[in-house]
């Protein structure tokens, strides 16, 4: 991934803002079941699996562009350390999708013998640990998006920090490092809504 030279406090808290929208993208792809227009196929959830790889490998990018860079400014070592961080729950999320592929070959494999109670049991149980491993995945994008959201206000440009100072009062207050869902840590500004939008 080629990206330019360019090491300002503010092209990466883009990027990072960019990269937890990724994340936030990843979420609400994920399949719901019991939903008709987002029920979990197996060739969905495959590619799902195969784009979140792609995540994991900008992710690397990232961390190899800044740290191959002599010239690092004083918070890309932060900036490193976030996006080396979000490897994590993005591989968190392809394992548990994984899971959830393989649980729907399985309901694939024995859907001629759903009438059988011995095959109902199993396939019973085979749809709990597809929720679960849903849930997690959600769980873990989630935890990713926010983390990164959090890390681009730390390297915000000092006019984005000087809004955020203005408008502290209409944040509600929470634990550092993990913004409340829905509330990005700092007002977006024209080039964050670029970023940002889908």
């Amino acid at each position: 991934m080629e990206r330019p030279m360019d090491n300002t406090s503010l092209s990466d808290a883009l990027a990072l803002r960019a990269t937890a929208s990724a994340f936030d993208a990843q979420r609400g792809k994920l399949p719901v079941p019991g939903d008709p227009h987002r029920s979990p196929d197996v060739v969905a959830v495959a590619r799902q699996i195969s784009e979140l790889g792609k995540l994991v490998t900008d992710l690397g990018d990232e961390v190899l562009f800044r740290a191959a860079d002599q010239d690092q400014a004083p918070h890309t070592a932060r900036v490193i350390t976030n996006f080396a961080a979000a490897v994590e729950p993005a591989g968190e999320a392809a394992s548990a999708l994984g899971a959830v592929a393989h649980q729907l070959a399985f309901l694939n494999q024995t859907e001629s013998l759903r009438d059988q109670p011995e095959a109902r049991d199993a396939r019973e149980a085979a749809v709990r640990v597809m929720e679960e491993a849903l849930a997690t995945a959600g769980t873990a994008l989630h935890d990713g998006a926010n983390s990164l959201y959090a890390a681009s206000a730390t390297v915000s440009p000092p006019t984005a920090r000087l809004q955020a100072a203005r408008s502290r009062s209409a944040i509600t207050a929470h634990i550092p490092g993990h913004p409340p869902p829905n509330i990005t840590t700092a007002p977006a500004t024209p080039s964050d809504r670029i970023a940002r939008g889908r």
